[in-house]
């Protein structure tokens, strides 16, 4: 019996293998019947070979589809046969055991499909015998305890307290060895699917079963599907909130069988610890939706989850479903849409940066809306109502195809609220449309929609049925809170527009957005979310492409600047005040949170500014800002009145932040408008005392001084604000003005008093105190009005200053304040004082000041002046005892020094000094810096006190140059510090040098030793200064920052040394005969000294230097000032050596230094090309190379070609030298040439920047040779036309010199300049013949090649004034090649100006070479026209003696010309002889009987003809002002050539339009326009043949066209080659030879003579046809394209793949040689159908009736991927416009639009590209079939 089971079962098992599944239970129950077996024993017997089947699997490696489908065939058979057991248990928890989690546990090598075959065939089992107990008991509680495994809930108390809820190791297992292999966990995704299986498998179970099989039998598996229900409820929960791979499995498995559950029923009876339960879905929702608030507070990941959770759950429960149903029994339903964090979460996903999370919300929003997915909606408007309110005229083409395609997509124009209605359901659609255009249409289709969307939902968003009344939470909102949730939707779009990848969608945006007319919505504008406004908003504002306009011809504002602070304006007047002043806090914040670009913060200020001016408008709201401004109340700690305190000190702060920032963009008009815009804020926020007054102080100092000085723009404004000018507030002005004062006049004390004591400070803590006197002194005198503000000022000074001396030791640290104070003092006074100089020399200034001011500021000067006077002895005492430190030895041993010092590696450099002795000798340098500065300011005064203070200054100077003995750091560090303090000493004596100071160096001279008596009156202090300084760098015991401190205190003094004689002679001292300042020697060793250390000069110490170089060269210089040195043998040959050190030093110095420094570059150019060295010839040339200066020179504009500033600096001095100078200029042709050439970057704001703000900037400029013309210097030296202006406007100025060659004023530089010119013009003419470069024909317009073209015929033009006898020979040959050539008509005006002048000036040329020229009718009609050009000018513009003769000669040749046949210079002429005649052509009198000469009547009725021509009349129209305005005189000056001749503006090279390029444009105009029209016609009569097609006529004209060909000659169709189309008088010649019927003959003959020949061509006939027939049903239409490129591509692609047709617009482009060149003869082979665009519908229309699918290649938001896509055999695709896409009224009548799936940045491919991809995989699809 077993032999027999066993082969049985063996043949079972090969059976099943062999027959489908379904075939299965018959065969058994045959074998059963026939067998007699009971279906336990076959049962048995094959489930005992069931383990044996699995391993022979597993042994042949990995499972095939054999193998899956044995097993699945045994499985079925095993549960059939379980079934026909009934409900035995036993078996059925052996096949639990043994059978399916075997199976279970081999998931990972099957696939899904097999294991749910296995699961349904074993579910069936369950619940068709009821054992859902069985699954209870094993089944379920297995695969839960492995889930709380997977899941990391091992504990007891996590498991849940259902019936089951038991551990793996406590199952009743049927065979315990499974036990070890099964105990541990499954995999997680296994152990979700099982487990939804089961509770599926319930659930179908319930819904099949009957009502009343349900009550008396199948309660277990409710019982099943409940519980089970409730612990995955359970686990989901826990999921959710783990790992990815758990929430995963959560929402993959686990939530849609909920989901599905909960549809069916509400509630499931669940029992827990025994008792019973009501599990209601409505519980389960609100912990899920806590689930996904959670999951939103965690990340993006998180975030994406928590997404899929709610779409999953929309998906199964539609939002109207749910509001629908009320269950009462657990309160009321959850609706997710009652909920505001829901919406919340939706808007941020809308615009998150990511373009998934932005899906998945949209999905979510149209599932809570119940819209469809669909990406066409409607706005609810009837086609008539829309053709009724269209407008249709004066629309531009952008709008009219904007127009076109708002219409197709069914978007309606802006209708009035009364007519048509927009219920709340269209203004969602309305608003997903307009999202969906953001994220997925082209953007001409954002361009068609969206003005008008967004008007409407703005429009009936108010209403009170709006769109969001549709997501209501309940009737207890507001109106208000409606407006809000309004507006917080509408701000997404707008965000979504702000953030676009086009710039063009996000200028139509902020265009759309800003344009909305605020005022009509009133206070509803606050409803917009205020994070929209300091986010979105503020960060699109910053957007430089919203403000192309900015900087324009210096207005720095824009359309979009200026829009947006009205809608600041108006959005801040609706705020109540505190919400107002948080809201300006956080506004000008933004400063901070992020970068601002130029205009960006331009924006911001002003925003600022129109924010803070809108509260105004609400006097109440004023009135509370302003209630506690009370100058006498003092705000509490934690009161109201503190709080608003504290925030205007914030407001403030931060006010000050963006003035700072706006330091980084330099340009001083940009400044001057970004700080008047705070400075209007701060005004309209509060007054000046709000605030401490360190904070006020801190506020004014950041505001630019230029902007803020005498004469500045934004002075009063300042004065006004500080002293509280202001209208309609209530606190009085007075109040304010007096507390300002008031605190003002406070400062002093508090800053000198003793709060709490100082025992030493340092230079940092010096640094602090001074910057705050200076602030303070500078907003005092802003405030002070009149002379009495000044009393307590002067009174605290005289006090003071008086009892300095008599001050405790303990309170000395006060002095040092009181001498800062004084000293910030005359600093701010001095200050004034250069501004109301430089007012007095400038007009523009001067008029901004009052004569009342200059003469306040006189008397300010005198009142302090008198004062300091009073004080000034004691300060000299106290200066006096002070010095003692640095005469005293005892005081100079050596102390450890301070930690700080010693551990100090980086940062400013700190005196190493103890700090007593720090405090000891800044108090010192203090002091003695004090008495300087007052001794300066007292200077004009008569006194014995100045007499006094003057000798102090200049024996502390005496002491200071001798040489005591130093040994030590200590002593070093001392003697630093007196080298500092003589630097501050001799900058205020040098300038105010008197004959007292005079008397008092001839005193300390007389005193001297005898030997050294002979020397000048200076040699001794500035020798043995120089010798004690250089000794002390020798000693070797500074640190090296110390010694970089020394060399500045050391070049600072040698500069102020060497300064003295200039003062002096300036101030009118003059010296006795014989007595000198300096020596020959003493400088000469000065110089060297000095140009010995440039090389290794510091940064501090490099300016000084420079000036010492350039004050040396000055005195040495012969007869440059009276009794300065003792000799004047100047710089010479003998002195090459250290010229050559001077200009390799400098070059080093120049390299190794900051080149964007103006001071630096400027002091370099006038030190090293100093005038004194230009003169001698060595300088330049030496020996046939390049001297010093011309080394320098080459070397110095070569890096100037990387440097603009420097190039333009060196290009105004050289000039400026060459021009005083012109025999040097011989030697720097090279050099102009490169200048002439020469082209950058066109503006440099940080010059002008510190033009405007550093002294030494200003100082050294103005020291630069000076410019031949001031003007044009002022004009351009900002931009990179500079270098060429200033050889430009050398060159005009030198011919002005050249020509005063035969004139009294004649001198030996007339020659030289005119020898210079005529060189220059020499080398630029070859230059542009024979150079590569220049000589170029062919070249692209705006190119580098271009560009220098230009400048140099502009240069060339200039020089032509040079132009003499002996050259003009060869200059007009060189011309002459040079018109020949071609060259774009900007250059070729030049030449023309050229030889117009060189014609005017040599008259007797015109005949010998010009009309010669205009005779030449084969010429070029390029050059011929300039010919023309010229010949017209030199009659015009002649003088009266030849203008006739030249008539005479010139007009003759001209003439023939008006009948060229070439268009442009047929015009060209037309429009100059019209000028000429009517010029110089007196009209005839028709009254007159005088007989007319035949000549003059032709030209009379030709002018008259040209005069009335319509043609001619338009074409001269075209071009009005151009020739009145031309002059060849000024056109060949710098002022013609760079300053617009016609008023327009000229960005290319200040090139203006050409005549000629006028002409050409207008004839181009005019031809495009009639080929325009022309096009019209043809596309109207072609499309009339497709339109007019009946759908019926198809197979006729088919079927004509058969039997037209079958008509035709036997041989015809032979002729594929060529196709022959015969003109009209061709065809009458073959008529008259087909008409001879003999030669017809003969030629029939010839014909049918080859039999072989004849068998040949119909072989290859026939091979044709086949080719052409066997293509495939693939027509591509292209006619949307129209790059010649593209098209060609397409036919190369379309015949490689056997497309039957490529449809184009304008089948004549085949012609083309580039079309051909690309496709390679495509084109005669692929058929090429002709669709003008018009007819494209048409033609798809027609092919969709022929049975084809039309496909289109576009991206939208329901395109499928081309890899997913299945092609219909018949297929059109079409390919849209490169860069707009497929028309949308074509996207309409597609079938499908797919798309190419696209993984890189750059998301578009070429249309060719994109096409030729299409095509392929329609053919790979074709071949797999």
């Amino acid at each position: 019996m077993t032999d027999s089971i066993a082969s049985l079962v063996s043949s079972l098992s090969h059976s099943f293998r062999e027959v489908p599944p379904a075939a299965i239970p018959p065969m058994l129950d045959c074998l059963l019947a026939s067998t007699g077996l009971s279906p336990s024993s076959v049962f048995s017997a094959l489930f005992d070979n069931f383990p044996n089947l699995i391993q022979a699997a597993k042994e042949d490696g990995k499972l095939n589809s054999d193998h899956c489908t044995g097993i699945v065939s045994v499985i079925g058979a095993l549960c059939y046969l379980l079934k026909k057991m009934g409900a035995n248990q036993e078996a059925l928890q052996s096949f639990i055991w043994k059978g399916f989690i075997p199976l279970m546990t081999m998931g990972p090598e099957f696939d899904r499909e097999f294991l749910n075959q296995i699961a349904d065939l074993f579910f069936d089992v369950v619940a068709k015998t009821n054992s859902w107990e069985v699954l209870e008991a094993s089944l379920v509680p297995f695969f839960l305890s492995s889930l709380r495994i997977s899941a990391g809930a091992i504990e007891k108390e996590e498991l849940d307290a259902t019936e089951w809820g038991v551990e793996v190791n406590n199952l009743n297992m049927v065979d315990k060895d499974y036990d070890i292999s099964l105990s541990g966990a499954f995999p997680l995704p296994l152990s979700c699917h099982v487990l939804s299986l089961i509770l599926d498998a319930a659930l179908q179970s319930l819904q099949a079963a009957p009502a009343p099989e349900l009550v008396n039998g199948c309660w277990h598996a409710e019982k099943c599907a409940a519980n089970l229900l409730w612990d995955i409820c359970s686990m989901t929960k826990k999921l959710l909130l783990q790992s990815l791979e758990h929430r995963s499995c959560a929402i993959g498995f686990l939530l849609p069988i909920i989901f599905k559950a909960f549809i069916a029923n509400y509630s499931f009876e669940i029992s827990i610890h025994r008792n019973p339960h009501i599990f209601t879905r409505n519980s389960f929702f609100k912990e899920i939706w806590a689930c996904c608030r959670t999951l939103f507070s965690l990340g993006s990941l998180e975030r994406r989850d928590a997404y899929g959770v709610l779409s999953l759950y929309l998906s199964f429960f539609s939002c109207s479903e749910i509001s629908g149903k009320r269950y009462m029994s657990d309160g009321e339903e959850f609706d997710i849409k009652t909920e505001k964090e829901f919406w919340n979460e939706i808007k941020r996903g809308l615009v998150n940066k990511e373009g998934l999370v932005r899906k998945q919300s949209l999905h979510i929003l149209k599932r809570v809306l119940c819209v469809s997915g669909g990406s066409q909606y409607n706005s609810g408007f009837s086609e008539d109502k829309l053709q009724r309110k269209h407008p249709g005229h004066g629309m531009t083409k952008r709008e009219l195809w904007a127009d076109k395609e708002a219409k197709s997509l069914g978007v309606g124009k802006l209708c009035s609220v009364a007519e048509l209605g927009f219920n709340s359901q269209q203004q969602w659609e309305a608003f997903l449309l307009l999202y969906e255009m953001l994220d997925e249409y082209g953007t001409h289709l954002v361009d068609a929609a969206w003005n008008h969307q967004i008007t409407l939902l703005l429009q009936f968003s108010l209403s009170h049925d709006n769109f969001v009344s549709a997501i209501s939470r309940g009737p207890q909102q507001t109106q208000m809170e409606t407006f809000n949730e309004v507006f917080s939707w509408l701000s997404i779009l707008w965000e979504r527009g702000f953030c676009h990848d086009n710039p063009q969608v996000r200028c139509m945006i902020m265009h759309s957005f800003l344009g909305i007319e605020w005022i009509k919505y009133g206070a509803c504008a606050k409803s917009i979310p205020e994070s929209f406004v300091l986010g979105p908003f503020m960060e699109a504002l910053n957007d430089p492409v919203h403000h192309s306009d900015f900087g324009v011809k210096g207005v720095y504002s824009s359309k979009a600047i200026e829009s947006a602070a009205q809608f600041l304006l108006h959005y801040a007047s609706y705020l109540d005040a505190r919400r107002w002043i948080a809201f300006l806090i956080n506004l000008a914040s933004l400063a901070k949170r992020q970068s601002f670009g130029r205009a960006g913060l331009m924006g911001l200020a002003e925003c600022i500014a129109s924010a803070a001016c809108g509260i105004r408008k609400d006097d109440t709201h004023d009135a509370e800002w302003y209630k506690d401004a009370s100058p006498d109340k003092a705000p509490q700690e934690s009161s109201p009145e503190r709080s608003c305190f504290d925030n205007k000190i914030e407001l403030l702060e931060v006010l000050r932040f963006i003035i700072q920032s706006s330091k980084q963009h330099f340009n001083p008009n940009y400044r001057v408008r970004v700080c008047g815009k705070v400075l209007e804020a701060a005004g309209a926020l509060m007054y000046a005392t709000d605030v401490p007054l360190e904070i006020l102080l801190s506020f004014i100092s950041t505001l630019p001084r230029e902007f803020t000085d005498n004469g500045g723009s934004l002075k009063v404004g300042v004065q006004d604000w500080l002293l509280g000018n202001r209208k309609n507030h209530a606190v009085n002005c007075y109040s304010i003005e007096a507390q300002l004062l008031k605190n003002l006049h406070d400062f002093p004390k508090k800053f000198v008093s003793h709060q709490y004591l100082i025992e030493n400070f340092d230079d940092e803590d010096l640094e602090a105190w001074e910057l705050q006197a200076k602030r303070w002194a500078r907003v005092l005198f802003l405030v002070i009005e009149e002379k009495d503000d000044l009393m307590p000022i002067l009174l605290f000074i005289q006090t003071y200053g008086l009892n300095i001396c008599k001050q405790k030791n303990d309170m000395e640290w006060l002095s040092v304040k009181f001498n800062i104070l004084t000293l910030s003092l005359v600093q701010e006074i001095q200050v004034i004082q250069q501004c109301s100089t430089k007012c007095s020399n400038r007009v523009d200034l001067l008029e901004a000041m009052e004569q009342s001011s200059i003469a306040e500021i006189s008397a300010i000067y005198k009142l302090f002046a008198d004062h300091f006077l009073s004080i000034l002895d004691e300060m000299v005492s106290f200066a006096n005892l002070s010095c003692s430190i640095f005469w005293s030895n005892s005081a100079m041993e050596n102390t450890v020094l301070p930690g700080s010092v010693r551990g100090r590696l980086g940062g400013p450099s700190q005196r190493r000094l103890s700090n007593s002795m720090t405090t000891t000798v800044l108090q010192t340098v203090t002091s003695i810096k004090a008495v300087a500065t007052m001794l300066l300011l007292c200077a004009q005064c008569q006194s014995d006190i100045l007499l006094n203070s003057l000798t102090f200054l200049w024996k502390f100077f005496w002491k200071a140059t001798a040489s005591p003995t130093c040994d030590s750091e200590t002593e070093a560090e001392v003697h630093i510090a007196a080298y500092e303090a003589l630097a501050h000493v001799l900058k205020a004596l040098v300038p105010a040098f008197s004959a007292q100071a005079l008397n008092l160096v001839k005193e300390n001279y007389e005193s001297v030793p005898p030997p050294i008596k002979d020397q000048a009156l200076l040699d001794t202090l500035i020798l043995s200064f120089l010798q004690n300084v250089n000794d002390l760098l020798a000693l070797g015991v500074m640190a090296r920052t110390r010694r970089a401190i020394l060399l500045k205190w050391k070049w600072l003094c040698i500069e102020s040394l060497l300064s003295i004689p200039f003062y002096a002679f300036e101030n009118g001292v003059h010296l006795e005969d014989g007595s000198f300042f300096f020596s020959d020697v003493a400088v000469r060793n000065i110089l060297i000294d000095t140009v010995e250390s440039l090389e290794n000069a510091g940064e501090d110490s490099a300016l000084p230097m420079l000036r010492a170089v350039r004050l040396a060269l000055e005195l040495l210089s012969s007869g440059r000032l009276y009794s300065a040195v003792s000799s004047y043998s100047g710089v010479g040959t003998q002195d090459k050596q250290m010229i050559w050190q001077l200009v390799h030093s400098c070059w080093i110095l120049h390299v190794s230094f900051n080149k964007r420094r103006v001071a630096p570059i400027a002091a370099l150019l006038s030190s090293v090309l100093h005038p004194s060295l230009l003169s001698d010839d060595n300088m330049h040339m030496m020996n046939g190379e390049s001297g010093p200066l011309k080394w320098f020179v080459e070397k110095l504009l070569q890096e100037g070609t990387k440097s603009p500033r420097t190039i333009r600096l060196a290009s105004l001095h050289l000039t400026g030298l060459w021009f005083s100078n012109p025999r040097t200029i011989k030697y720097y042709i090279k050099e102009l040439k490169l200048l002439t050439l020469y082209g950058s970057v066109a503006f440099d704001e940080d010059f002008e920047a510190e033009l405007t703000e550093n002294h030494d900037v200003r100082i050294e400029v103005s020291l630069l040779a000076k410019s031949p013309d001031p003007e044009l210097t002022e004009a351009f030296i900002n931009t990179e036309l500079y270098a060429r202006v200033s050889v430009a406007v050398l060159f005009n100025k030198l011919a002005d010199l050249a020509n005063l060659r035969e004139s009294s004023c004649e001198n030996k530089d007339c020659q030289a300049a005119l020898e210079s010119g005529k060189l220059f013009l020499l080398e630029l003419l070859d230059s542009v013949v024979n150079e590569k470069d220049l000589a170029k024909e062919l070249y692209k317009k705006y190119s580098a090649i271009h560009r220098r073209k230009v400048r140099a015929w502009q240069m060339i033009c200039v020089l032509s004034r040079f132009i003499d006898d002996n050259v003009v020979g060869k200059v007009a040959e060189t011309l002459h090649i040079a018109l020949y050539r071609n060259n774009l008509p900007s250059v070729r005006q030049y030449l023309e100006t050229f030889a117009i002048n060189i014609y005017l000036k040599f008259p007797a040329l015109v005949a010998e070479q010009l009309v010669p020229m205009l005779r030449d009718y084969d010429m070029r009609p390029q050059a011929l026209s300039s010919y023309v050009f010229i010949a017209a000018n030199v009659i015009l513009h002649a003088s009266k003696a030849v203008k006739f003769s030249h008539l005479d000669e010139l007009l003759p040749p001209i003439i023939p010309l008006l009948t060229s046949h070439h268009h442009s210079l047929r015009g060209f002429t037309q429009v100059l002889v019209h000028q000429v005649l009517c010029r110089l052509l007196s009209p005839l009198d028709s009254t007159s009987s005088e007989i007319k000469h035949l000549e003059k009547r032709c030209f009379e009725d030709l002018k008259s003809y040209l005069a009335k021509n319509s043609d001619c009349v338009r074409l001269r129209a075209s071009m009005e002002g151009y020739l009145d305005a031309y002059n060849p005189n000024t056109s060949a000056t710098p002022a013609g050539i760079f300053v617009s001749r016609v008023d327009e503006e000229m960005e290319f090279e200040c090139v203006p339009t050409s005549l000629m390029e006028q002409v050409l444009n207008f004839l181009n105009d005019v031809r495009e326009d009639l080929r325009c029209s022309m096009a019209k016609d043809i596309v109207a009569i072609k499309s009339e043949s497709l339109i007019g097609e009946d759908p019926n006529s198809t197979e006729i004209l088919s079927a004509a066209k058969k039997e037209k060909l079958l008509e035709l000659p036997k041989d015809a169709h032979l002729d594929f080659q060529k196709k022959i189309t015969l003109s009209k008088h061709e065809k009458q010649d073959s008529h008259f030879v087909l008409g001879n019927r003999e030669t017809y003959k003969r030629l029939l003959g010839m014909e049918t003579e080859d039999d072989l020949l004849n068998e040949l061509l119909k072989s290859r006939s026939l091979a044709m046809e086949m080719v052409m027939g066997n293509r495939q049903q693939f027509i591509l239409v292209a006619s949307f394209i129209d790059r010649i490129p593209n098209l060609a591509g397409l036919a190369r692609t379309c015949e490689v793949f056997r497309a039957s047709g490529l449809a184009i617009a304008d089948t004549k482009i085949v012609a083309d040689k580039q079309f051909q060149l690309i496709s390679v003869t495509a084109e005669k082979w692929v058929p090429i159908i002709e669709v003008p665009v018009n007819s494209v519908k048409h033609f798809l229309e027609k092919k969709k009736r022929e049975g084809f699918s039309i496909l289109g290649l576009e991206q939208t938001a329901n395109s499928i991927p081309l890899d997913q896509y299945i092609y219909p055999k018949k297929t059109v695709l079409v390919l849209g416009r490169e860069k707009e896409g497929i028309p949308v009224d074509i996207i309409h009548i597609l079938d499908a639009c797919i798309e190419i799936p696209q993984l890189g940045v750059v998301r578009s491919l070429n249309v060719h590209v994109s096409g030729a991809i299409a095509l392929w995989e329609y053919t790979r699809q074709q071949r797999s079939q």
